[in-house]
């Protein structure tokens, strides 16, 4: 597996080995020992998401607050522009954005570990998204970015994206309490 640690602390992109022939291909998207030997042991999986958007779709940026969640995320399906904000005071690179085209063909994972705000759009017609998390969700417990804050200003490729009414009701990130 080709490991690439990006701008971000912590923060990492996986290029897991693929075995391709006549028929297919074959790849490992997850195994324990070797994925905690990367992002370390205290980040166990307690739940599997899959989502499905279409052409224009932008979700997130999400995050929880109590429970922060740790995401390794893999299109299956598609292709999208995957975002991470480093929202740990702490951090070397608080404030500090990646953005990382995700798809079926290039089969990149991102390793977005807690304390990070997370969102993508989907570029393709259809994508299928699937993400393992550290923490459950806890729909209490989660906050909102709006996805073109200024004091950010992510370099997404779209002007006028489709959003959720959470998303579209989201808060500038210099008003919020982290």
């Amino acid at each position: 597996m080709k490991v690439t640690q990006t701008k971000l602390k912590d923060c990492l992109i996986l290029e897991p080995e693929v075995f391709s022939d006549e028929r297919g291909f074959f790849l490992e998207t997850y195994r324990k020992n070797k994925y905690q030997s990367l992002i370390g042991k205290n980040n166990l999986f307690l739940q599997d998401n899959h989502s499905r958007s279409y052409k224009n779709v932008l979700r997130g940026l999400h995050y929880q607050k109590k429970y922060p969640q740790g995401k390794l995320v893999r299109v299956i399906l598609g292709e999208v522009y995957d975002v991470a904000v480093d929202l740990r005071k702490s951090s070397p690179t608080y404030m500090d954005w990646i953005g990382v085209k995700l798809s079926e063909t290039n089969k990149k994972q991102l390793w977005i570990p807690p304390g990070f705000a997370h969102g993508f759009l989907t570029i393709s017609e259809i994508a299928d998204f699937e993400y393992k998390c550290t923490e459950y969700y806890m729909p209490g417990d989660e906050g909102c970015i709006i996805w073109n804050d200024p004091q950010l200003n992510i370099d997404w490729p779209i002007e006028n994206p489709i959003l959720s009414t959470k998303d579209s009701n989201a808060f500038n990130f210099s008003i919020l309490d982290l």
